[in-house]
């Protein structure tokens, strides 16, 4: 099935990309959660909508993403959650929350799509995050969880 994606999807494609996925992934997956719509002889002009919106939001040149990637490493991002006695979350780390923590730290607006967690955050501590920012560019930082 043919499709446009909305949203940048890590291994298939960036927001006004037009690709070709199985039906049930399309279906169940992507068009559900908005990251895609159907492709349509029509849907060209959302393609160019589309792409427009993304140049405006993304890092252009690799310069500018090594700056962002800089300033993120340079920022000391805590996060205050709730947890039990054993040092157990209630529920999980989410990427809106690292992207707001680093906001609140001081740190450069990311947004919550680029942040890669690996796995998800249930526990007190320090926890590595990823934030990819531009294709070549990948920040690194340090999050630590603490209880609130």
């Amino acid at each position: 099935m043919k499709i446009i994606l909305t949203h940048e999807v890590s291994g298939l494609g960036t927001a006004g990309d037009v690709v070709d996925v199985k039906d049930g992934y399309a279906r169940n997956y992507l068009v559900p959660r908005g990251f895609a719509i159907r492709w349509t002889k029509g849907g060209e002009k959302d393609v160019a909508q589309i792409r427009r919106a993304r140049k405006i939001h993304e890092i252009a040149t690799i310069e500018q993403a090594n700056e962002v990637k800089a300033q993120l490493e340079g920022v000391k991002v805590r996060l205050a959650v709730r947890s039990g006695d054993a040092g157990r979350l209630f529920g999980s780390v989410t990427q809106a929350d690292v992207a707001a923590a680093i906001k609140a730290a001081g740190g450069p607006d990311v947004d919550k799509r680029r942040v890669e967690l690996g796995a998800p955050i249930k526990t007190l501590g320090a926890h590595q995050v990823s934030v990819r920012l531009h294709a070549d560019v990948v920040a690194k930082l340090g999050v630590e969880v603490i209880a609130a």
